[in-house]
């Protein structure tokens, strides 16, 4: 087995050199990827298609198995599971759905009703290995099962709970697959490697269809101060620099949000991918910096309304002390205002899951009066509800209540990601297309501007998605021109 793997890895080392990468080990990190070459913001450091991916499930749209669109779809007449939107998509994936489609089949319908996208991940899993172990499906060094083995599970880490739910799902996958030769306990396992390895299928404006399994991508490692980003073009995976990455370095990817003060991300890192993150960020925990930076982010704002400080908590723990002008906030005034804020929000899901959009917007708006009294103007809570506010009055076509809304999230946006980061991009963009909607064609020539100097390095120039922003932008100039042409006449 050993020497099976170290075959394995010699084959990727050797795939990896064109790229200009090596595979190698750091101690405390394990596998990782190293440069051998600069890379330059904006160039393409690796990409791959996914060993297995499903799309997402909703109840209110189906999605292609093959490309994730929505559109013109046909539910498969065999297993009445699977989705496609032509002959094209069911023609690529027939040698594997073949096989899919015969288990899925033989389910009766409440059993159908249980395959989740996670358990359809697990049997395409298993049906690609057999096709590929078979010589249907062709193997490369990128592309084989055996990297899949060599992904890191956790599982001593998992609690028990979670442990007899990878059980349960396992023998389910085993149902529905009936192949004898298949070790439940390794189905098992490899649930908790989806858990830690798996990736969130986006479109280019961020916005997730799917799960896929990329086990080249996965050796990449996190950083809350990220030298990569991952983009998706359909569903290859796309890792870019987003800064000059010099030879010899280590490519690093965020696994979450970084938005959030140390120990939030901390937590959830620890959850979610069972380790501690030792990034130049995350060392700063505890240090003067980092006490305020998370003040800053989750803590709460000064009692003078001019004053931009931020509060600690005060040594008779009373109270918060404003750090810049020293004065002091009430501990029974903030607990009041916050739990004003809870029993909103949960008002506002309510309202918003009964779908009275007018209620729900209304509901955060209040919640966002209450936060500005309560929160930091930096806050990522205030941050969040103002985000919520702008998605419903978008839903609403209340365009020029949701531009005020946009503007206000740019600042935190500025301050919380770093300069080329897709999320900021793409605020600048929805800005951008509110302010042209409404006829601000300067404004919206600067916010489109302002997006595209850093989608074009998170994302590339050449995608669709991208060229359809550069054509905004050559429109938007040809109307200003116009505009002013009319106006001198």
């Amino acid at each position: 087995m050993y020497v099976y793997e170290r075959k394995t890895m010699e084959e990727l080392q050797s795939a990896l050199k064109g790229n200009g990468l090596t595979l190698s080990n750091l101690p405390e990190k394990g596998r990782c990827l190293l440069t051998t070459r600069d890379f330059h913001p904006g160039e393409v450091i690796i990409s791959q298609e996914p060993y297995v991916c499903v799309p997402n499930k909703s109840p209110v749209y189906s999605r292609c198995d093959g490309c994730f669109t929505t559109s013109n779809l046909k539910k498969c007449s065999g297993c009445h599971v699977v989705w496609y939107c032509g002959s094209t998509c069911q023609k690529l994936d027939w040698k594997l759905h073949r096989l899919e489609c015969e288990a899925l089949s033989r389910l009766d319908k409440d059993r159908r009703k249980c395959v989740t996208p996670s358990i359809r991940l697990m049997v395409k899993l298993y049906l690609r290995r057999k096709l590929q172990s078979e010589k249907v499906i062709p193997t490369t060094a990128t592309d084989n099962y055996n990297l899949v083995e060599a992904l890191v599970s956790h599982m001593p880490d998992i609690d028990e709970k979670q442990l007899v739910l990878y059980a349960q799902m396992a023998n389910l996958v085993n149902f529905i697959l009936q192949q004898p030769d298949i070790n439940i306990k390794e189905i098992a396992e490899n649930f908790s490697k989806f858990a830690c390895n798996a990736h969130t299928i986006c479109d280019s404006e961020l916005i997730p269809l799917g799960t896929g399994l990329y086990p080249v991508i996965s050796i990449i490692n996190h950083s809350c101060l990220p030298n990569s980003v991952l983009v998706f073009e359909g569903r290859l995976a796309v890792i870019r620099a987003v800064q000059h990455i010099p030879q010899g370095a280590e490519v690093l990817i965020s696994y979450i949000d970084t938005t959030g003060s140390t120990m939030t991300r901390q937590k959830a890192l620890k959850e979610q991918y069972l380790f501690t993150c030792t990034c130049p960020r995350c060392i700063k925990l505890g240090q003067s910096d980092d006490i305020q930076e998370s003040a800053v982010l989750e803590g709460y704002r000064c009692k003078d309304e001019g004053c931009n400080g931020f509060l600690l908590r005060s040594s008779d723990d009373k109270g918060f002390i404003c750090q810049q002008c020293d004065r002091v906030r009430d501990k029974e005034e903030i607990r009041k205002i916050a739990s004003e804020v809870k029993s909103m929000s949960e008002k506002a899901l309510m309202s918003l899951s009964s779908g009275n959009q007018l209620e729900a917007v209304s509901m955060h708006q209040t919640i966002e009066k209450l936060q500005r009294k309560l929160c930091h103007p930096f806050s990522i809570s205030l941050m969040q509800t103002r985000e919520k506010v702008l998605k419903i009055l978008m839903e609403l076509q209340n365009w020029r209540e949701a531009l005020a809304y946009c503007k206000l999230t740019i600042p935190v946006y500025q301050r919380v990601y770093p300069g080329f980061h897709p999320l900021l991009g793409l605020q600048y963009y929805t800005c951008g297309k509110l302010e042209w909607f409404l006829g601000d064609t300067e404004d919206a020539i600067k916010s489109v501007t302002k997006a595209i100097d850093i989608l074009r390095i998170t994302h590339g120039t050449n995608t669709p998605f991208m060229r359809d922003l550069l054509m905004k932008l050559e429109e938007a100039h040809f109307e200003a021109s116009h505009k002013l042409s009319c106006k001198n006449e």
